[in-house]
């Protein structure tokens, strides 16, 4: 399916340049590819392609790579009578710096909260979202966490974020080993 569809996505989104990636038992995690640039216009082709109609997202979420970044979309299909299963579409985002990539709440609303949650956690922005602000942490928190190279504050508001007789020790050595790597890759851009 996912190889047929991507050739499908192909010949009517000029650029969306789409790769099937098949998961080793054919079945689950396969995933589709696309051009960050072209997101928008690949997931109203898929919405409203009459023969190939994916009518429900499920979620959209990010991921860090270190190198890149990645906005995930699950998508579904409802129709009983052309039951395709759900589909993982998967936009790389290469700017670390300024991660951003086009909303698609004009075509799903679900897409709403969830496009914040990811620009909570990530920073990724998406353009022309109609309310893109955080969600989950306070609007003045610093940084993004759930990035790789995320050290969060020391303290927020005049309470200490980590203080030491509550944390257990493994969350506490890890991250003092975050905060090394940031001081490392921090030293090594100088």
């Amino acid at each position: 399916m996912h190889k047929q569809l991507s050739d499908l996505i192909n010949r009517n989104v000029t650029g969306a340049n789409a790769v099937a990636f098949l998961a080793a038992d054919k079945k689950n995690d396969s995933s589709i590819t696309v051009e960050a640039s072209h997101i928008f216009k690949v997931v109203n082709f898929l919405k409203n392609n009459s023969e190939n109609s994916w009518n429900s997202l499920h979620c959209i979420s990010g991921v860090d790579y270190m190198d890149h970044m990645e906005v995930c979309y699950m998508l579904t299909n409802y129709d009983p009578n052309n039951n395709k299963g759900v589909l993982i579409l998967k936009a790389k985002l290469t700017d670390r710096v300024n991660p951003n990539i086009d909303s698609i709440v004009n075509l799903f609303l679900a897409a709403n909260f969830q496009e914040r949650e990811v620009y909570d956690m990530f920073g990724i922005k998406f353009n022309n979202h109609p309310d893109l602000r955080r969600i989950l942490c306070p609007d003045d928190w610093e940084g993004w966490p759930l990035r790789k190279d995320y050290v969060a504050q020391k303290y927020y508001q005049g309470i200490e974020v980590y203080p030491d007789n509550k944390m257990n020790m493994e969350d506490r050595e890890y991250i003092v080993r975050q905060e090394m790597i940031k001081k490392a890759q921090a030293a090594k851009a100088q």
